[in-house]
Parts: structure tokens; C-alpha cells; sequence
């Protein structure tokens, strides 16, 4: 390979998991662009296991240095909550764990960059996914001004074969994956498998590929119940006990994940064209977003429940597409801030089997009135009232039914369309 003299680079913050394809990248970059280079890695709520030997592994690479950054407080209290806030899923099914890390990430991949002084952010997506929009999307609306080096559009190499030749070549240390070829990404929120015998879609998914979760057939014979408390849409305990926001969904993941809660599969529709099939697993997301709905579900009323649902999918949307770093984004989020004011209270699942059930809500700004709810006249309610009410709520449709009806003669309907406009 022959410097590249056209785009000159002095040093490169890389967006660096340890992986094969961010491993190899480090002395592809010196080599290209003659530059230093600098390993960032968020620790956002993967296994210890995936950080272990990081920081050697990169400099055996060729990195001037390598930084670590624990942000699985700053991941779940301001991107995890606000997209659980609005219960934001991406076609109904995809809990948006892989997308929602990447603005994060991106984030510091830049504050590094520009307290190292570099002039150049890299990530490790491919050409063909998601990932390379969600990460430029966001270098480019936090610092314009840094080039963006993204080497699987750029490098002559066709395969990962041919990656993993290079890397060899340089003495990079990797690690190749053994077993089924499935590709796994984790955080707080969830672990998702893609690749190698997914997709084919034409056969169940084996049980071998599954991390998290117990099957439901596997799973406790015995049910666990457990209570989350909300101050103002944001889960602050579980069972009465105060924990940070990481450290809760930590511990629904646990109990969530050996009760068989939270697997899920979508047929996507990717940003770029095509479609892919995804496996996840997302038990503390699942636990919080089914309790979280049961509790406005007695606070929010009708019209806003069914704009939020809209606003939601936007949401989903934005956060897929890369677009978290924007204006539309900001304002929803002030736009869920409002109605996240009277949700507090607590509520009750059930786990057992894979199912999960709320057993009880309570909420002291609660509009839910059981009284009013009841046949019986009690709590002030008069059933006669019902009759006012259908009448004019009923009107149009009346008005409907006798144009319409033959067997009623056009004097007779004039006179009572006449006595409608009166009324």
C-alpha cells in the first residue's frame, strides 16, 4: 500500500472494539495515511470478557495509545431512558440496542479527538450496513471540521478473508470466530446476532445461537414477581430498592434473562436498501418498556397516548437512521419531557416461561377511577347521563342513516333535518 498524499492526516481517533476489522484498521491507517493513531473504546455495558487485553492488543497493532471509557451511566441515563421514555421499537420489534450505542460512542470518539488533537475519526463499519451512516451521520453534526476515514470503503481488500490475511501479515493479534459464524454486538440494553446460519431464514434458530436468555421450556418452574418504581417516566428502584440507572438494567437483565423475557426476530428493513434478519434478546428493555406503558395507561388520556404512539415511531426512526444529533430529536425529547411529568408510581410484573404479565399498577397522579368504571351507580356517575351523551354524540350518524334510508319519504326527512339544525 502507497501513503495517500492527497488527504493528508497527522491523527486518527478510531472508534475501536478489538474486534478483527478495528484490529486490522490500525496498521492500515498508519501505512495509508502515515499517521498516529489512537484506540477508543466505550465500555457501554459488554462483558468484561470483550475488554480483557484491549489496550495490548492495540498497541501490538501499532496504536500510540488506547483509552477506555466506562459510560454505562451516561448511556442509560441520557440515550437508553430517553428512547424508553417515548417506548420508541423500530418496526414494532427491533429494541434499537445496536443503533442507540452508536451516537454515544461517536460522541467521544470526537471530545477525544479534539482534546488529543487529531484530525481524523475512523470507524469500522462496513459498506453495506447501518452502522457507517449512524457513526458519520453524527462525526459530521459534532465536528464538521475532522476528515472521516472509513476503511471498508476505502481499502482494496474484498473479503474478510483477505482482512484477516493483512492482519496476519502485520502481526496483529486476532482473534477468529469459531463455531456457527454468527456476529455479536452487546450493551446494557441488548445482545443481537446476525450473520452466518441466520440468515437463512428458511430454519428455526438454534437454540446454541441465544446468550442472555433461557428458552421458555428451559426456563424456572416457578414464577418471579418484581415491582420498578418511576419518578417522572425514569425507573429509580426495583423492589423498593434505589439503584442508578445502569445498575437496574443490569439487574433486569438477570432476572429477565432466566425467566426466558425479551427474545425477539425481525425481517428489517435496512437504511441502505435491503433487508436482514436480526436476533435479539432484551430483557431489562422489555421489562421497562411493558411497565412503563402500564403506567401511562391510567395517567395519559386517548388523544395523547395515540400521539405519542406516532411520535414513538418517529422516534424509532431517527434513532435507526443515525439522525440521533438533531434538531427533530431534540424536540421530542421536549415534547416526552411534558408528558413524563405525572408518571410516577409503581408497577408489578410477572415473569414465568418467557411471559410477562403486570400484576398491579399504582401511581398517585393516577386518572384511572374504578368507581366510575363500575355497572353499578356509585362515585357520583349517573348511568341516565349516557343519554345526552349519545344523542349528540350519535347526531351525524342519525343524520346518515335517514338520508340514506329509502323507507323514509324526502318531506319527512326534510322536517327532521329541519328540527336537527334547531336542536
Amino acid at each position: 500500500m502507497k501513503k495517500n498524499s492527497k488527504q493528508e492526516v497527522k491523527k486518527v481517533v478510531l472508534a475501536y472494539s478489538g474486534g478483527i476489522d478495528t484490529s486490522t484498521i490500525v496498521p492500515w491507517l498508519i501505512e495509508t495515511y502515515g499517521c498516529s493513531v489512537i484506540c477508543f473504546c466505550a465500555q457501554i455495558g459488554q462483558s468484561n470478557e470483550n475488554l480483557q487485553g484491549l489496550e495490548e492488543k492495540a498497541l501490538q497493532s501499532g496504536a500510540d495509545k488506547f483509552i477506555l471509557a466506562d459510560l454505562r451511566e451516561e448511556f442509560a441515563s441520557d440515550f437508553l431512558f430517553p428512547m424508553m421514555k417515548i417506548e420508541a421499537v423500530y418496526e414494532g420489534k427491533y429494541p434499537l440496542g445496536t443503533a442507540i450505542s452508536r451516537p454515544i460512542i461517536a460522541k467521544h470518539v470526537v471530545e477525544t479527538a479534539k482534546k488529543e488533537g487529531a484530525d481524523a475519526v475512523a470507524h469500522g463499519a462496513t459498506g453495506r450496513g447501518n452502522d457507517q451512516v449512524r457513526f458519520e451521520l453524527a462525526f459530521m453534526a459534532l465536528a464538521p471540521e475532522l476528515k472521516i476515514i472509513a476503511p471498508w470503503r476505502e481499502w482494496e481488500f474484498k473479503s474478510r478473508e483477505e482482512v484477516i490475511a493483512y492482519a496476519r501479515q502485520k502481526s496483529v493479534p486476532i482473534n477468529l470466530p469459531r463455531g456457527i459464524g454468527v456476529n455479536h454486538d452487546s450493551n446494557l440494553w441488548h445482545i443481537s446476532h446476525e450473520g452466518g446460519v441466520l440468515e437463512d431464514i428458511t430454519n428455526e434458530v438454534d437454540e446454541s445461537v441465544y446468550r442472555w436468555t433461557a428458552s421458555p421450556e428451559n426456563a424456572p418452574d416457578q414464577p418471579v414477581e418484581m415491582a420498578i418504581t418511576f419518578e417522572q417516566g425514569i425507573p429509580v428502584a426495583l423492589d423498593g430498592n434505589p439503584l442508578s440507572g445502569a445498575k437496574l438494567i443490569e439487574a433486569l437483565n438477570a432476572i429477565g434473562g432466566t425467566h426466558g423475557i425479551g427474545r425477539s426476530q425481525l425481517i428489517e428493513s435496512r437504511l441502505i436498501g435491503f433487508k436482514s434478519h436480526g436476533i435479539y434478546e432484551t430483557p431489562a428493555g422489555t421489562i421497562l418498556l411493558e411497565a412503563h406503558r402500564a403506567l401511562e395507561s391510567i395517567l395519559h388520556p386517548r388523544e395523547l397516548r395515540r400521539f405519542k404512539r406516532a411520535a414513538a415511531d418517529t422516534y424509532a426512526d431517527l434513532i435507526y437512521n443515525g439522525m440521533w444529533f438533531t434538531e427533530l430529536r431534540e424536540a421530542l425529547d421536549a415534547f416526552t419531557a411534558v408528558t413524563q411529568q405525572r408518571v410516577n408510581g409503581e408497577v408489578r410484573l410477572k415473569a414465568f416461561k418467557g411471559n410477562l404479565v403486570v400484576t398491579g399498577i399504582s401511581s398517585p397522579d393516577s386518572g384511572y377511577n374504578g368507581d366510575a368504571a363500575l355497572f353499578e351507580p356509585s362515585g357520583g356517575f349517573d348511568n341516565t347521563f349516557g343519554t345526552g351523551f349519545i344523542h349528540f354524540y350519535g347526531l351525524s350518524s342519525k343524520v346518515q342513516g335517514m338520508i340514506d334510508s329509502p323507507e323514509i319519504d324526502l318531506e319527512d326527512k326534510n322536517k327532521h333535518l329541519k328540527q336537527f339544525k334547531r336542536d
